[in-house]
C-alpha cells in the first residue's frame, strides 16, 4: 500500500521546500497537495477601497484561482518526479483545515514548511506549522 503524504502548499518559499521534500524522500508515495483558502485573509478587509465596496466574492473567486494554479503547479512537479498526486482546495483556518483534513483521510505523514505568510507571529517557527505539529494524529516534517 502507497504512503499518503500530505503537503500543505502555499505562495511561500519554505512550502515549495517542503513540497520538493516530499518528492525526493518519499518515491513511490501519493502526495496530497492541499491549499487552505483562510476567510479571514480575504473578508477581514475593511469594506473600502477606494471609496468604493470591495467585491467579496470577487476577492474569494481570486483566491481560488490562485490556490487552484498552486495545486496545478504541485501536481505537475509531483508528475515530473513520477508521482501520483491529489489535490485538495478547503476553506478555513489553515492549521485546523491540515489537522482536520489529516484527521479524516488515509494519510501517513504530513511534510510542512516552517513558514508560509509572514508576520511577527510566525518568526520563531510559524505559527501553522507548530499548531499542526502539535495536534496532528500522524507524524510532520517541518522542512526549514
Amino acid at each position: 500500500m502507497s504512503r499518503r503524504i500530505l503537503v500543505p502548499v502555499d505562495e511561500s518559499e519554505r512550502a515549495t521546500d517542503a513540497l520538493e521534500f516530499a518528492l525526493e524522500e518519499h518515491p513511490g508515495a501519493t502526495i496530497v497537495a492541499i491549499h487552505v483558502l483562510d476567510p479571514a485573509d480575504f473578508y477581514g478587509a475593511t469594506g473600502f477601497e477606494g471609496g468604493a465596496m470591495i467585491n467579496y466574492d470577487e476577492i474569494h473567486r481570486q483566491n481560488e484561482e490562485r490556490g487552484e494554479a498552486l495545486l496545478e503547479n504541485a501536481a505537475d512537479r509531483a508528475d515530473e518526479h513520477g508521482l501520483e498526486c491529489e489535490t485538495e482546495l478547503v476553506i478555513g483556518s489553515v492549521a485546523r483545515s491540515i489537522v482536520d483534513y489529516a484527521e479524516t483521510n488515509p494519510i501517513d505523514q504530513i511534510v510542512i514548511g516552517s513558514h508560509g505568510r509572514t508576520g511577527a507571529s510566525r518568526i520563531l517557527l510559524g505559527s501553522v506549522a507548530e499548531t499542526v505539529a502539535r495536534r496532528s494524529p500522524v507524524p510532520v516534517t517541518i522542512v526549514r
